[in-house]
């Protein structure tokens, strides 16, 4: 049997060179060509002795010179640096990073398979936007010449997607990019992908659940089992997670009772001692927020849910019956990571009006006041849950990636 087939001479298809067999094969212009060259061999395919998937090449011809040497075969690319700015090269020469990003395309597959199979419809909302919202951070602005304005990247989809709840999309999601005009770290790239979805008559428990549900099967598809190693630690995504309050994981984890030390004054206190900056003009729910983030975050290891937001940090959540000051809210760690995000959505529009004013008042970054978001709000978003869960974190942690940089196939870097 032959085949003409078109290789990389790095392939994993090897090409004999056995001059006796060869008929109209130029062996010696073989062996001048370098590696890299991309070539088209024509002959039999045949496995040696050693089980090598080989071609007896009757017929080789040069498609493309390469005039710039690979790295050396066996050092491969080893600077971290010319791997983010050179991915082409890195993905020709190291089989790690090329595992990384096929792991990541079928982790987004699985993700939006699972969605459509639960009746979720995905939509894309405006990347350009007249007024930043959805969430606390930076933007990036730009300017429509044509149309003589400034817009905003968007720094989170969430208004636009609540919006398609009140029309009567009852359910949505959407996997696209948020932008923030921030820090830059080994969980933080100011280009991200976020999964945000949202389910009309669902509350936040069904989205703890449902986020079990995901995640843990995603698992057991990729890995045949619930347990990975990341950093070096066992994670166990087996259901049910850890559920805790806010309170109670400061209480057990950093050994900080908020009900003996719950005051304005003996807060700041307490959190200028762990050295946490910008505490003396913040609000009581803010200053608990950060002392939870000090202590707790980076022991949460095992997939956990952490409850009982404050309302301050909290402005697009709804506010608990029984506590006023928490918002019927949670975020998903897993190894000392934040991954997602859901919440009761807010559906009241007063409520929501004073939110924004409240923060437009503390001059939070990227808060404006949203008149037609209110207006839709005004004629009834339906009570609602939803969710955002950071894909690049997900698939570091599904990779043992240590660095978001290895996630993203161009990540954000000076020149």
């Amino acid at each position: 049997m032959k085949y003409s087939v078109s290789i990389e001479t790095l392939s994993p298809l090897h090409i004999g060179t056995g001059t006796e067999l060869l008929k109209d094969f130029d062996y010696e212009a073989f062996k001048k060509l370098d590696i890299g060259d991309i070539i088209a061999a024509e002959g039999r395919i045949f496995k040696t002795k050693t089980d090598e998937l080989t071609i007896l090449a009757e017929r080789v011809k040069l498609l493309t010179k390469s005039l710039r040497p690979l790295p050396e075969k066996w050092h491969g690319l080893k600077d971290i640096e010319e791997r983010y700015r050179k991915r082409y090269l890195d993905l020709i020469v190291n089989e790690r990073s090329r595992k990384v990003f096929e792991e990541r395309a079928s982790i987004i597959e699985y993700i939006r398979n699972y969605f459509r199979a639960r009746d979720f419809m995905e939509v894309e909302t405006p990347m350009m936007q007249v007024l930043p919202g959805g969430a606390v951070a930076k933007p990036f602005m730009t300017h429509h010449n044509a149309m003589g304005m400034d817009l905003y990247l968007r720094i989170a989809p969430e208004l636009y997607l609540k919006r398609l709840i009140v029309g009567g999309l009852e359910r949505v999601f959407e996997i696209n990019r948020n932008f923030r005009n921030e820090g830059i770290s080994v969980r933080h790239n100011p280009e991200f992908t976020m999964l945000e979805f949202y389910q009309a008559y669902a509350t936040y428990e069904d989205l703890m659940a449902f986020t079990e549900d995901l995640v843990s099967s995603l698992v057991v598809q990729l890995f045949g089992g619930t347990k990975i190693t990341f950093n070096g630690q066992e994670i166990d995504f087996a259901v049910p997670w850890r559920r805790m309050t806010m309170e109670e994981a400061m209480r057990e984890l950093g050994n900080f009772d908020l009900q003996r030390s719950g005051d304005l004054g003996a807060l700041t206190s307490y959190a200028k001692g762990l050295e946490i900056e910008g505490v003396e003009k913040d609000t009581k729910g803010k200053i608990i927020t950060k002392i939870f983030e000090t202590l707790c975050e980076e022991k949460l290891i095992q997939p956990t849910f952490i409850t009982h937001y404050p309302v301050e940090v909290s402005p697009l959540a709804k506010r608990s019956k029984e506590q006023p000051d928490i918002t019927e809210r949670f975020e998903l760690y897993i190894a000392g990571m934040e991954i997602a995000n859901g919440f009761n959505e807010l559906n009241d529009p007063e409520d929501q009006r004073q939110r924004f004013m409240e923060q437009i008042k503390d001059r939070e970054e990227g808060v404006v006041l949203d008149e037609d978001y209110l207006a839709a709000l005004e004629y009834g978003l339906p009570p609602t849950a939803g969710e955002g869960i950071g894909i690049d974190r997900l698939t570091m942690l599904l990779t043992d990636s240590p660095s978001i940089r290895d996630v993203i196939l161009f990540p954000l870097l000076r020149p």
